[in-house]
Parts: structure tokens; C-alpha cells; sequence
């Protein structure tokens, strides 16, 4: 692998400039490691110990009885197995995000517990997550509940229109957040790190007009959200490079095959309450990531982190069934 693909990893062992601690995703996840003593470990240890974790996790949510069966979305899954291994095998902020995220699909197996309970404890999760780990979590729960009343107006095409109004909400968002901090969103995450990285950076995203204002920061979060979510102009850009297109035909796959089944569950809503729910996560994810992702590598690690949840929206239908 490219030396710049390690570099959260020394970042997380090294602690070059003493950040350790409980909040802030690099602070927390250097705390961990250093409790846990994982990182004076080799990393064929500590990938024989984290991966079996995670695959167990996803054990503990089910397994489809299909799944020898060679199908598009069991290949798509068990290519998201061998990307575990590449992200999840050493020192990773990941391995915490796919713990802790793991939790959600494991309370919406609860069979006692009715779809409002689910939402609120999935909402207060994802709200503390961002207050010690990713801020930008708590931007999720806005969004989805925001695209869950926009799916109730009759709209012709209410997949689309309500990821086309999630994009709309955060759009806003970072304008007011630019209003009050004096840098839009993407302006100070995005497009900063990646004015910081070196020019071996190949899938770097970077907007066509400046954030600093608020119509280059509008053209800014539609231009992440596709380039990250449905990469078709990236793959023309990268069609020599193997890995990077195979990473694009995961992610268009991925996308398409959710699209659907959001399409399909909004056209039976009050039957399918709880997968909504999950999609409306899951695609908020999806649109936030547009606003942070600095490059196509870093949007495909954390798709790993929040896997659970994409792997659980995959198999809805036999969980369900389960249920």
C-alpha cells in the first residue's frame, strides 16, 4: 500500500504533538489504544484481533440464508469483507466507528421495543457520537428527520426528491454555519485538509468554484455529494487505475441497489417503518460525507466504519422475516 494510506495510523501511535484524550476522533482513538496497549502491537496482532471483533458484530446481526449464494449484493458484501480487512487490520479510528455504530442496526432487531423508540435512542446515539468523536454526526439526525417529513408530501419521485431536500438542508446549514463562524462547512473541513495534502493525493475531491461563498459552497455540496456517492466522472479520470475504479463500482452498486430499496419502501411506508428509518441514516450519512470527504479513499474507509448499517438496510428483507 501508498506510504499516505498509514498516515492516521502513525498519527494514532506516534501522538506527535501530545493530542491524546477523550474528545475529538484522533484525541479518543489515541486514548484507546494507548488503554488498550494495541498499539505496541504488530499490525498482523492487531488485525488477527480486530477483524474477527467486527465480523462477530455482524454475526450478531444476522446472517441471510442466501448468503453462499452468488449474487450482485452478496459480491458487494463480500467485497466490503476484504475492504474491512485493508481499513479495519491496524490502529484505526474506524474500529471504534464500526463498534459504536453496530449498536443501531442491533436496536432495530429489537422486537420489543416499537419503530419511535428506535428512532429516539438511535438519535441520542448518533448525537453523542458526534459530541466526543465526529462532529459532523450530529448533522445526521437533522438531515434524516428532515427527509422523513419531506417523504410524507406527495411528490412524484419521493426517493430522489427527499435526498434532493437533504442535500437542500445541509446546504443550509453551512451557510448559517458560515454566517455565524465566518467559514462555510466544506470551506473549513474539506477543501482545508486537502489544501494540506501533497499533490500524490490522485481522487482528491475538490469543488469547481470557491467556498468562500454561498453560492461556491452550494455548487461545493452537489458536486461532493456526487462525485462521492455516484463517482461516474471520477472513473473517467482514474480509468487506468484498477483500484480506484474498482472502489467506484462498489460505491455505484452500493448507492443504486439502496436507492431502490428507499424507492420501494416509501411506496409502502406504514409497512416498512423501521427500513425507512434506516435508509434515511444511511443516505443522510451519504449526503454529509459529500460535504467532508477530502478524497475517494477516505469516503470508501468510512463507508467500512458505519458498515453495520449498510449491511443490515441489505438484508432488511430476511431480518425482517427473522423478526
Amino acid at each position: 500500500m501508498p506510504e499516505r494510506y498509514y498516515n492516521d495510523t502513525i498519527i494514532i501511535i506516534f501522538d506527535k504533538y501530545n493530542e491524546i484524550g477523550w474528545v475529538g476522533s484522533y484525541p479518543f482513538t489515541m486514548m484507546f489504544y494507548s488503554i488498550t496497549k494495541l498499539k505496541h502491537l504488530p499490525f498482523f496482532i492487531i488485525a488477527l484481533i480486530q477483524f474477527p471483533i467486527c465480523v462477530y458484530l455482524l454475526y450478531k446481526i444476522g446472517v441471510p440464508s442466501n448468503f453462499h449464494k452468488i449474487t450482485v449484493k452478496n459480491i458487494l458484501v463480500y467485497i466490503s469483507f476484504f475492504l474491512m480487512a485493508i481499513f479495519l487490520s491496524m490502529p484505526s479510528k474506524e474500529f471504534i466507528n464500526f463498534m459504536y455504530i453496530s449498536l443501531i442496526p442491533l436496536i432495530f432487531l429489537k422486537t420489543n421495543w416499537n419503530t419511535l423508540k428506535k428512532v429516539i435512542v438511535t438519535m441520542l446515539l448518533l448525537l453523542f457520537f458526534g459530541s466526543f468523536f465526529r462532529t459532523y454526526y450530529i448533522l445526521i439526525p437533522i438531515i434524516s428527520i428532515g427527509m422523513y417529513y419531506i417523504t410524507k408530501v406527495n411528490f412524484k419521485n419521493k426517493a430522489t426528491t427527499s435526498i434532493f431536500y437533504g442535500i437542500i438542508i445541509i446546504i443550509f446549514l453551512s451557510i448559517a454555519h458560515g454566517i455565524v463562524k465566518g467559514k462555510h462547512m466544506s470551506e473549513s473541513n474539506r477543501e482545508a485538509l486537502n489544501a494540506e495534502r501533497t499533490k500524490d493525493n490522485n481522487s482528491a475531491i475538490v469543488s469547481p468554484l470557491s467556498t468562500s461563498t454561498w453560492y461556491g459552497e452550494t455548487v461545493g455540496i452537489i458536486y461532493g455529494f456526487f462525485e462521492i456517492n455516484i463517482p461516474i466522472i471520477e472513473g473517467f479520470k482514474h480509468i487506468s487505475s484498477p483500484q480506484i475504479i474498482s472502489f467506484i463500482i462498489w460505491q455505484l452498486l452500493l448507492f443504486y441497489i439502496l436507492l431502490v430499496r428507499l424507492a420501494r419502501c416509501l411506496k409502502e411506508k406504514k409497512n416498512n417503518k423501521d427500513e425507512l428509518w434506516i435508509l434515511l441514516i444511511l443516505f443522510s450519512y451519504f449526503i454529509v460525507q459529500g460535504l467532508f470527504e477530502p478524497d475517494l479513499g477516505s469516503a470508501v474507509r468510512h463507508k467500512i466504519g458505519v458498515f453495520p448499517i449498510i449491511y443490515y438496510a441489505l438484508y432488511y428483507d430476511y431480518f425482517r422475516k427473522n423478526i
